[in-house]
């Protein structure tokens, strides 16, 4: 099962910061990471990408998911 980080109504760079804080605590956990502006989508795919991770993303009705696994 995976970990959700709610980072909605939130603005970059938060986002970003709060994935990167839980995947330091963990690297090989699953994260679904909450968001509702493409701009957090763009950075935090961005980010987890460039650290070997796959990402998949889900929006539905203006809001999205952001699946993380390595």
């Amino acid at each position: 099962m995976a970990n959700i980080i709610d980072a909605r109504g939130r603005s970059c760079p938060e986002p970003v910061i709060m994935t990167k804080n839980e995947i330091d605590i963990n690297p090989n956990i699953e994260l679904e990471v909450l968001v509702d502006t493409h701009v957090a989508v763009e950075n935090i795919t961005r980010f987890v990408t460039g650290k070997g991770y796959n990402v998949n993303v889900e929006e539905k009705n203006g809001e999205y998911t952001i699946h993380i696994k390595k």
